[in-house]
């Protein structure tokens, strides 16, 4: 039989936390009877190491797996040279607190196609976020860069630009967004081929991903953050898929009501007959 191993949490401190910060945020988690916990810097790098150390420290000791998501302010595509010598400050800033906290891995929205055709978009941001992945190994850092898939059109971010960059840029892996890959293709999404894609064609074996539902407008499913309850996608065809296979995950709840569907979520795994440890 399989035995996936499952990391199950929310982005960023969950909701009932007594205080806001990320230390307190990790042990609501651990309370919750969850066991990650995404760190969003997504206005901003607004932490000292020594706080992203500490925070790792009571991560490790209650055995909650830490990921990070880099600032909103990102776009590696841009054509202005000013845009993207910032955005890579910015990935090297959040690069260095992840370190610190014992993250394995960013989620980034490198970018927007703007004026580039997608293969040129591709080929500028395989040249940028390379130098990024250079800088962050001579730094001695081991967090992986996270390309997330995107729901937008005008965003790099389908499902095969980002295990392409994957191949071609080393310490770059896929941060599978299930819901924005759902919308990107039409409201259609095989979990199983995805799962089986990022195994056999990066040899992965962890995948890190977050999960929400969608909201509907005209017709079409559009970046507006729901409930999971919404089913869109549906979360249970995921977890049936996860747990057919030997594989490792991070599921981060990005729903806004976080902890509550985190624990819908988990409700859904464990009567499937998974067991969280």
């Amino acid at each position: 039989m399989p035995k996936p191993k499952i990391y199950l949490g929310t982005a960023g401190v969950p909701l009932s936390a007594k205080g806001k910060d990320t230390i307190e945020g990790i042990k609501r988690v651990k309370e919750l009877g969850l066991n990650a916990m995404e760190v969003e810097f997504v206005q901003g790098v607004r932490m000292s190491r020594e706080k992203a150390t500490q925070a790792g420290e009571v991560a490790k000791s209650l055995g909650v797996r830490l990921s990070v998501h880099a600032p909103y302010f990102i776009n590696l595509c841009s054509e202005e040279k000013e845009k993207v010598e910032a955005s890579k400050r910015r990935l090297l800033d959040t690069a260095d607190r992840a370190d610190a906290m014992g993250a394995d891995a960013i989620a980034i929205h490198v970018g927007f196609y703007g004026d580039l055709k997608p293969e040129e978009c591709f080929s500028k941001l395989k040249a940028e976020l390379g130098e990024v992945a250079d800088k962050v190994r001579e730094n001695g850092y081991k967090v992986k860069l996270g390309v997330e898939t995107m729901a937008k059109e005008t965003a790099f971010g389908t499902i095969d630009e980002v295990i392409a960059i994957s191949k071609e840029v080393e310490g770059v892996i896929p941060y599978i967004d299930w819901a924005h890959t759902f919308a990107r293709q039409g409201g259609q999404i095989n979990y199983g081929e995805i799962i089986d894609r990022l195994v056999k064609e990066l040899h992965l074996t962890h995948i890190n991903s977050h999960f929400e539902g969608l909201e509907i407008r005209k017709g079409k499913y559009v970046d507006v953050h729901r409930s999971v309850t919404y089913n869109t996608p549906p979360f249970e065809p995921l977890a049936r898929e996860i747990l057919n296979r030997d594989i490792s995950i991070t599921l981060i709840c990005e729903s806004p009501e976080l902890e509550k569907d985190a624990l819908i979520m988990k409700d859904v795994i464990e009567k499937l007959g998974y067991k969280f440890e």
